[in-house]
């Protein structure tokens, strides 16, 4: 019964076991089948992502995979030429090179790059063997090269070296004119000058081409890839003559080192149309290498600072007064001995002085001998709204419109702001500021007969094409004097220089007008008595004015410091040379003066400098007889200039072409170095001279040396700084 009862129970739990045994089996295959159902639906879910991609959206996927196989390079457009008004290049646009190397490729060879590029560049081996290391994908070697100065390292064909063209803006006389054209930054994002007044018309517009790139990133274009050229910009021609500037920018000079001023600036024009023919500074700016410059060598100052004039602003005093009526040009004056005691209220006085003591002086003795007194009492007869009215007249207060940036209005205080001592003052060029254009506008406006002209730098614009887009006229603003007044202050102007404070601008056989002007310097509120600023301004030839010619010159310091003894003298060398080039037409010179008789004493003029023709003129125009050995500039005469001797005399003259014991077909080597390899090729040609050039950029050595003696067509070697070829500027 025991075991039955056992059996029974063991039967009855068997079912219960087999079920529990067929669950456990088939768990693993559910999980199976989930896991093939999971698979199924990621594998459903990639084919319906593939159908959209391959299929819906193809066209979208399509373009961006060709973008990405694409790239977009800029064509840079070629920016316009600056150029004078006689079609002389002073910019223009040039394609150089920059090297630049994957330092990643190119470090299996870099040793041997660095020993290359240092020997064509000059620079030590280390510096480019530091870049070639530096683990980068990209850098730069040398930037903006000239493509004639690669072309052997080109030849060697290294693996990871690469060029890249890039524009660059050139300026072909170096510091010539530099501040006047300004310049253009190596990315065309700052600009000043000329380059800025006329950036809308130089630039032009950059194109751009589309490049497919391979699997290995390499780029090459293709014919179905979009390509847009870049437009050239336009050329501006200036009313710049290069010829005048380079006779201003050097007779400038000359008179700052003579005088050791501090700087110096000239500017000359046709009075008659406002054209501005020539704008010189010292010191100069090289737009070329503008990293060696200050900022404040880059403006053109002489329109851009203000300065108290001194008696150059006389001509305010006496074009009010003769136009009032209040004054007549003999009507004589009490000059005080040199020294004016002007009462003021409150019991105060004010002394007004002359730089020598007079008795009496007719209005034009005040005006030839710059006598502040008289003019201190000519401003009271005047009176306030009268001066002030014809200062604006002139235009000073305003600005004159000329194409220059940053030009200055200049400081004229209304009749509100003046004080009891303005008017006396301002009658002889205090407590007023002006530009130096202003000042040349307003002797214009004598010079041409009363008519206040525009200045103008803009001769016109014209298309890559050669196609004029823009004539730029003379502009007459408004007639600020009668030309009976304008005749009268040109007399007066004319004493000025023959028996007045300007004799030093005295220019034989051409009658010169003009006014000189000194002033003391305003430093933190006060004048200081050893500081000064002189200027004259002159225009020639007096009874037909083609030429106008101002010069300020800060501080000089040797032969004196006013106008008439530092500023006068360069504007009378200035004359002389635009004589000698055969810029003044024969109808605008003035007639020569009798010949002396053969018993008559003659002052020997001194004809240094001048050309044998224009020498020979001069002398026969004295009763002098001229004899010259060779022909070109003379550089020795006897007797020397200033001798007296007899009508009739011989002067003999030596000129370039031959001195002493050489032979007449011999030229003497000028010096050229320091300057640009184009200038200094420049220079060798105008001694029928030969131009070899080694390398680029500044001449550091030449070869035959400066004064040595050769034959004409004689080669010049000239041997170039290699840094000299990176041009930091556009």
């Amino acid at each position: 019964m025991f075991s039955g009862k056992k059996i029974h129970e063991a039967s009855s739990n068997a079912p219960a076991r087999s079920e529990q045994l067929h669950g456990e089996e088939r768990r693993p295959m559910r999980g199976l089948r989930m896991l093939k159902y999971g698979l199924l639906a990621i594998f459903v879910v990639i084919a319906l992502r593939l159908a959209q991609v391959q299929i819906l959206d193809s066209a979208k996927y399509r373009q961006i995979a060709e973008q990405q196989a694409q790239d977009t390079i800029p064509l840079i457009a070629a920016r316009g030429k600056i150029l004078d008004r006689n079609g002389n290049i002073l910019a223009s646009h040039s394609l150089f090179v920059t090297l630049a190397a994957d330092p990643k490729v190119a470090e299996t060879c870099a040793v041997q790059i660095a020993a290359e590029l240092s020997r064509t560049f000059g620079r030590p081996k280390e510096f480019y063997l530091s870049r070639l290391r530096c683990g980068k994908r990209f850098v730069r070697l040398e930037r903006r090269v000239h493509p004639e100065h690669v072309a052997g390292f080109r030849a060697q064909s290294f693996r990871g070296i690469f060029e890249i063209d890039e524009p660059t803006r050139l300026y072909h006389y170096d510091e010539m004119s530099g501040a006047l054209l300004g310049l253009v930054d190596e990315e065309r994002e700052w600009t000043c000058g000329v380059e800025l007044q006329f950036d809308q018309d130089l630039r032009g517009k950059d194109g751009y081409s589309v490049v497919r790139r391979d699997a290995k990133g390499r780029t090459n274009p293709t014919v179905d890839c979009p390509r847009v050229e870049s437009s050239s910009g336009n050329d501006v021609y200036l009313t710049i003559d290069l010829t005048y500037q380079s006779i201003a920018e050097q007779k400038l000079k000359e008179g700052i080192e003579r005088t050791q001023a501090e700087a110096g600036l000239m500017v000359v024009m046709n009075p008659k149309t406002g054209e501005i023919l020539a704008v010189a500074q010292c010191p100069a700016f090289n737009p070329n290498v503008a990293s060696a410059s200050g900022m404040e060598s880059r403006r053109a100052r002489a329109f851009t600072d203000t300065f108290e004039p001194g008696s150059v602003f006389k001509l305010v005093t006496a074009a009010a007064a003769l136009e009032s009526h209040v004054v007549r040009p003999d009507q004589k004056f009490y000059a005080e001995h040199g020294e004016y005691h002007v009462r003021l209220p409150h019991g105060k006085q004010r002394i007004i002085r002359d730089t020598h003591p007079y008795d009496t002086l007719t209005f034009q003795q005040a005006m030839e001998v710059s006598s502040n007194i008289v003019m201190a009492k000519v401003s009271d007869r005047v009176g306030v709204e009268r001066l002030y009215t014809r200062a604006r007249d002139l235009g000073f207060g305003n600005k004159t419109g000329v194409e220059y940036p940053s030009e200055s209005r200049g400081d004229l205080k209304r009749p509100t702001q003046w004080s009891g001592v303005t008017l006396n003052s301002m009658a002889y060029g205090y407590e007023v500021g002006v530009t130096p254009i202003q000042i040349a506008a307003a002797y214009s406006a004598v010079a041409n007969g009363g008519v206040l002209v525009k200045p103008t730098l803009l001769k016109r614009i014209k298309t890559p094409a050669g196609t004029t887009i823009r004539e730029q006229a003379p502009q007459s603003l408004r007639r600020v004097i009668s030309p009976q007044t304008a005749a009268t202050l040109t007399q007066f102007f004319e004493g000025v220089v023959q028996r007045g404070t300007a004799t030093a601008a005295q220019v034989e056989g051409m009658r010169v007008a003009g006014k000189t002007g000194t002033s003391r310097k305003l430093t933190d509120g006060k004048y200081k008595t050893s500081e000064h600023t002189a200027s004259f301004v002159g225009y020639f030839p007096a009874e037909d004015p083609q030429i106008l010619c101002l010069v300020m010159l800060d501080n000089p310091k040797v032969g004196g410091y006013t106008g008439g003894a530092t500023a006068a003298p360069i504007v009378k060398e200035f004359a002389q040379h635009v004589i000698t080039a055969g810029r003044l037409t024969v109808a605008a010179r003035s007639t020569a003066q009798p010949v002396p008789r053969s018993s008559d004493q003659v002052t020997v003029p001194d004809v240094c400098n001048l050309h044998t023709t224009s020498a020979k003129k001069m002398l026969e125009a004295r009763g002098l007889v001229a004899q010259s050995t060779g022909e070109g500039l003379v550089r020795q005469q006897t007797p020397a200039a200033s001798s007296i001797v007899l009508a009739g005399t011989t002067v003999t003259l030596v000129a370039d072409s031959q001195r002493g014991d050489f032979p007449a077909e011999g030229v003497l080597v000028p010096d050229v170095r320091k300057m640009s390899a184009r200038r200094a090729a420049n220079r060798l040609a105008m001694d029928s001279l030969q131009p070899v050039i080694q390398g680029s950029g500044i001449v550091v050595d030449q070869s035959p040396q400066p004064g040595e003696h050769v034959q004409a067509g004689a080669a010049i070697v000239l041997s170039c700084e290699p840094h000299a070829v990176v041009v930091r500027n556009r």
